[in-house]
């Protein structure tokens, strides 16, 4: 979680003077940074006009200017002039090199692909939360202003593109305005989330030393601990076309299909991609899985894939997914197990099938795992959005706009007999109820650094959720919601810092733990439920991007936690 980490770095807000007008310009630089930063990732397209040269914060009746020289002179030179000496003069050296390197910090992405992302219900809807801090002249919304700018400065490759100090110039007029009560009431419950999430995160951590306490690694001597080594099965990929007529759908499918025995009925693993994925996000895992016997099955859903994505920057298409994309992708797997019964009825076993997926692949997953659509928590949720910083309910409350005969679609497919999610969206969308429904053996992996489904809301407390005993919380510390992804040519390239540690760690915890899950418990493979445990987690676990492997916790620590957050 970069932008919360980082403003809680700098300042805690909780201690913010309530009176004290002379604190005000410490926090200049941190607030202008801080939301040129946040907007630096969406964008719009207007004709320039004019191009800012002062911003002034506002405190009520109070203002503090400075010039847009000055920004540009430190962020180039490193040198503190005129009027931007009186905003920095509290902050440390680290923080002064943290303020000039964001700066001129870019973010890659063409400015048409940002315009056409602005005018989707996702963009608009970040816009107007960062525009209740960033105004016009007149002291209006800069709703138009911002999307102006960010394109304009994306456009503007020749001075460094989609930079927070570029976005400022770009600022189509003379003067730009920052509500510091809004900035500093945004900063400061940021911090606050992101300190429930630590403390939440924190908890995870003290319980999977209390169940490793019990627990022994010695079974995993002579060097059998690594599941991530590949497997002794050679395996074929085929390219399979599905066409479902009921829907007006097709789809593509990657199957992998390991060189077994002859009369040897394979077991099946589907793994469902997230938003903007495709075939290949997840192609060393279905190696992996099928290098030890598994058929893996790897469907690209058309409505939310990369594809789709590329279309809406393009302009081909209007949404980044279409709500029916909630419907449609659990019936896109229900119809390719229908196909693969029909067709590989004596190959593959597609009655007791294992289920992968990722973010909104996640979603799929538990859908079809039992969890149903929580009407009554989506419209609570949906409605108060403008209190939340869980973007996550971006997609969940697009649920609301599905039509009324969505509610009567069993999305619940009997086959699934165990799933492993990879950051999951469901807070929302499925709720306490419906969650606590799913019957099915259950692994949730979660990232400490999540901005897109934040640990705590999404995973941890949702784990709690679950009334199976046969449940598993993987968190992975640093770990962010692209850290399990592997390279897709047709994906949108993610910015390294939104990647966090090394990618390559998560990937193979999540190699590791999804074949003992799945030999455990849909091949039947009893010995593998010693690796399903803290002392395994322990033993497999990278100081680079430390996990923790738990299967209980208590809402009661959950809550304790959270108090001393909030009372701190």
């Amino acid at each position: 979680m970069m932008f919360s980490r980082f403003t809680h770095s700098l300042i805690n807000p909780l201690t913010l003077p309530k009176s004290n007008y002379r604190h005000l310009p410490s926090y200049f630089a941190l607030i202008i940074v801080q939301i040129s930063c946040c907007v630096g990732l969406v964008g719009g397209w207007t004709k320039k006009v004019v191009a800012a040269e002062n911003i002034i914060l506002n405190y009520g009746a109070l203002e503090f200017p400075v010039s847009v020289k000055s920004l540009e002179t430190y962020a180039t030179t490193g040198k503190i002039s005129g009027d931007l000496k009186s905003y920095v003069r509290f902050l440390n050296p680290e923080q002064l090199q943290q303020f000039q390197v964001s700066l001129t910090t870019s973010v890659k992405f063409d400015h048409l692909a940002i315009a056409q992302f602005l005018y989707s219900y996702q963009g608009e809807k970040i816009l107007q939360r960062v525009s209740s801090v960033i105004q016009t002249k007149a002291r209006q919304p800069g709703f138009y202003a911002i999307r102006s700018a960010l394109i304009l400065a994306a456009a503007d490759t020749a001075n460094g593109g989609l930079t927070p100090l570029n976005v400022v110039k770009k600022f189509p007029t003379k003067t730009l305005r920052i509500d510091s009560r809004q900035g500093l009431r945004i900063i400061k419950d940021l911090s606050r989330v992101a300190q429930i999430n630590n403390q939440a995160i924190a908890a995870v951590e003290a319980q999977a030393v209390k169940e490793r306490q019990n627990q022994t690694a010695n079974v995993f001597a002579n060097n059998n601990w690594d599941l991530g080594i590949p497997g002794r099965y050679a395996y074929s990929r085929q390219e399979l076309v599905m066409k479902d007529s009921s829907r007006d759908r097709t789809f593509n499918v990657d199957l992998y299909l390991p060189k077994a025995r002859k009369n040897t009925t394979l077991p099946l693993l589907v793994i469902s991609h997230g938003l903007g994925g495709d075939a290949t996000t997840f192609i060393y895992l279905a190696k992996h899985l099928a290098s030890y016997g598994f058929a893996v099955a790897v469907p690209v859903h058309p409505g939310s894939s990369s594809s789709q994505i590329q279309a809406l920057l393009s302009g081909l298409a209007k949404e980044v997914t279409p709500p029916a994309e909630l419907i449609d992708r659990p019936l896109d797997i229900k119809f390719l197990l229908d196909q693969l019964a029909k067709d590989y009825g004596k190959q593959i076993d597609t009655n007791n099938v294992g289920m992968i997926g990722q973010s909104f692949g996640a979603y799929t997953t538990l859908a079809l795992a039992g969890a149903k659509l929580n009407w009554s928590t989506l419209k609570r949720d949906c409605l108060n959005y403008d209190d939340s910083w869980n973007l996550s309910l971006l997609i969940q409350c697009l649920a609301l706009q599905l039509p009324p005969s969505s509610a009567n679609v069993d999305l619940q497919d009997r086959r699934i007999k165990a799933a492993l999610v990879i950051n999951p969206l469901v807070s929302s969308v499925f709720g306490q109820e419906n969650i606590g429904k799913i019957g099915i053996p259950t692994m949730i992996v979660s990232g400490s650094s999540d901005s897109v489904t934040p640990a705590r809301a999404e995973q941890i407390i949702p784990f709690t959720w679950l009334t199976t005993s046969r449940k598993y919380l993987v968190l992975l510390q640093g770990g962010t919601h692209f850290s399990t992804l592997g390279e897709s040519s047709g994906s949108i390239p993610v910015p390294t810092q939104a990647i966090g540690p090394n990618p390559k760690i998560a990937q193979r915890y999540i190699k590791q733990l999804s074949l003992a899950f799945f030999s455990n418990y849909i091949t039947q493979q009893s010995q593998y439920a010693n690796y399903l445990n803290s002392a395994y987690g322990s033993v497999i676990s990278n100081e680079q991007m430390p996990l923790s492997l738990i299967t209980s916790l208590d809402q009661a620590a959950l809550d304790t936690s959270t108090k001393l957050a909030t009372d701190n």
